[in-house]
């Protein structure tokens, strides 16, 4: 059920996640990638820093064990960035594979929120004007 869940430097690939899921008794995969857009808050966004806690890949195992025992899911994934990331790439792909299109799109939402609010993951914001600001930092 827990197919694919890591955190990693790498660039990040759709096409894995969905694999990861593919199951032929889902009727409904899920999909949802954050990209990194070139702004926020008004400012111009230069690019991203995401740092880990070395617990970060528990909880991430945590949280999507919570989700795939609420859901009835039959397949999830869910893989996040960390290091430098530029405009337009993707710092997280959470996927889930139910036999229904409803309980999919439920459980993914269910597990990218739970994801973002609980998996020690931060995010340091480099603006254009050079400014600097981090996010999610305990």
């Amino acid at each position: 059920m827990l197919r694919l869940l890591d955190i990693r430097e790498a660039a990040l690939d759709v096409s894995e996640v969905l694999d990861a899921v593919a199951d032929d008794r889902a009727g409904g995969v899920a999909v949802f990638v954050g990209n990194v857009r070139d702004h926020d808050g008004g400012q111009s966004v230069s690019y991203l820093d995401y740092s880990e806690h070395p617990s970060a890949i528990n909880r991430l195992r945590e949280v999507a064990e919570e989700v795939a025992g609420e859901f009835e899911v039959l397949a999830l994934a869910a893989v996040h960035r960390v290091g430098r990331l530029e405009i337009g790439e993707a710092a997280v792909i959470v996927a889930c594979a139910t036999a229904h299109r409803d309980e999919a799109f439920v459980a993914c939402r269910a597990l990218i929120d739970r994801l973002k609010e609980r998996v020690p993951i931060w995010k340091h914001q480099v603006f254009a004007d050079g400014h600097e600001e981090w996010v999610g930092t305990p």
